[in-house]
């Protein structure tokens, strides 16, 4: 197990590494200078903004110089959001993209495995059939698109959450809602499928011979040996929550790190793209580390083989 959880410590450095280096490659290969939007037309003026961001010197020791300032802890300066450092901007508002993350990761785990056990319970009934509706809408309709639809109906028409801002406790339900509403689908589906085949497995049949009521025999025996597929999945889940929030936090105004990220691309500021890009990125690879993790925890074929996998 060990060895498992060290193996995967180092290929998520790899791959932090790999990623670093390929987002700094990829940007600076764009035609033109950044700083060719700025109104100072003289060339001076241009040399020495050139100068204090390194980009008069050649491209691969800017690019050792990025990599040992990041060791450092030091993601540059913004180029454009007058001198801010790119770590400041990020810690400020991180507090919001967190807070929102957060809400929807719970959301979607809690109603996703509800709606999963309530299908799987009830299984070709009524309520199978609803939850099963619920999760197909929430799979077929993007993100984009049911975020309007929210603000329209709740928002203006009925106005009883606010259009935008994060000011509110209950302003976090309609951005919530929005970007929980894919992965409710997904682990109420998975989950559905994975726990009919465990309910019809010999130790929930012996368990029912011995009087045990439904709700008594999901709780003790089969969600834990159902859930193992949604523990996996959280990896994927925190990714596609916190990659998605940008375009939502975007649509609500929300002043997270995601506003920030599609501003700085428009910008071309590179700094604040390699910092937010990094930041973004270790988030993800932490999360699926930790969801590797809680895999090998969960299941004890796993911790029994080192991590390779039952026989």
């Amino acid at each position: 197990m060990v060895r498992y959880i060290t193996s995967k410590f180092i290929f998520m450095l790899l791959s932090l590494f790999l990623l670093v280096t390929a987002t700094f490659f990829l940007m600076n290969a764009i035609p033109g200078s950044p700083l060719q939007s700025e109104k100072a037309t003289s060339e001076a003026v241009q040399k020495n903004l050139e100068a204090y961001y390194g980009l008069d010197k050649p491209l691969f020791q800017q690019y050792t110089t990025y990599l040992n300032n990041l060791l450092q802890g030091d993601l540059g300066i913004s180029m454009k959001k007058k001198f801010q450092s790119v770590d400041k901007m990020i810690k400020d508002s991180f507090g919001y993209s967190l807070r929102l993350g957060l809400s929807a990761i719970v959301t979607s785990v809690v109603v996703g495995s509800l709606l999963g056990i309530i299908a799987a319970m009830h299984h070709r009934k009524f309520l199978d059939n609803m939850a099963m509706i619920i999760a197909v809408i929430g799979l077929a309709v993007p993100s984009l698109v049911l975020a309007p639809i929210l603000q329209y109906m709740f928002a203006v028409k009925f106005p009883v959450f606010a259009v935008a801002g994060l000011d509110d406790p209950l302003d976090y339900v309609l951005p919530t809602i929005t970007l929980a509403s894919g992965p409710i689908a997904f682990i109420a589906r998975l989950l559905r499928s994975t726990m009919i085949e465990v309910l019809n497995a010999d130790f929930i049949k012996t368990a029912k011979s011995k009087g045990l009521s439904g709700y008594l025999i999901v709780w003790r025996h089969a969600l834990r040996n159902s859930m193992l597929p949604v523990v996996t999945y959280l990896g994927y889940l925190t990714a596609g929550i916190i990659t998605g929030s940008v375009v939502i936090e975007e649509i609500f105004a929300i002043p997270g790190i995601g506003k920030y990220f599609v501003q700085s691309v428009t910008d071309r500021d590179y700094p604040l793209i390699m910092g937010i890009t990094i930041f973004y990125a270790v988030i993800l690879m932490v999360a699926r580390f930790l969801a590797d993790v809680a895999y090998v925890l969960v299941d004890p074929r796993m911790r029994k083989s080192g991590g390779k996998g039952g026989e």
